[in-house]
């Protein structure tokens, strides 16, 4: 496995698990771009906001988790892809509404552009609203 891959590998766990930006930034670069297609994270243009927004899911979600379905690396382009499964149950505190007891299980794939070794860039392709149908949040 290329360190580029392993880079890519532990920064997709520690943000998919909550561990935020304290964590998060020693495999990014300080001003590394977010973007996704998503009206939730519309206002997320950063990975270090991004980082921080998963990290907050954890207090509706607190049993979240994900199940990596798919992870290569397409070294020409610099280029690491991650799919996996999202998977929370809205029983904490937080959240649109009050905790609702239901559950999501969200298909996603990070697409993250490296550069000198570190993220550059990264996009989500997520559908939210299906995802918050799922939870009760819409």
């Amino acid at each position: 496995m290329s360190e580029q891959l392993e880079n890519a590998r532990a920064f997709f766990d520690a943000v998919e698990t909550g561990k935020g930006w304290d964590v998060c930034k020693q495999w990014c670069h300080a001003d590394a771009t977010f973007t996704a297609q998503a009206a939730s994270l519309a206002e997320v243009t950063t990975v270090e906001a991004y980082a921080e927004w998963m990290n907050g899911i954890y207090t509706p979600m607190p049993d979240a988790r994900y199940e990596m379905t798919f992870f290569a690396e397409d070294a020409e382009r610099g280029v690491v892809t991650g799919c996996a499964v999202f998977m929370g149950t809205h029983t904490g505190p937080g959240g649109p509404v009050e905790p609702t007891g239901k559950s999501v299980a969200a298909d996603y794939a990070y697409m993250m552009a490296f550069e000198d070794g570190k993220v550059r860039a990264m996009t989500k392709i997520w559908n939210d609203a299906h995802s918050f149908a799922q939870v009760g949040w819409a």
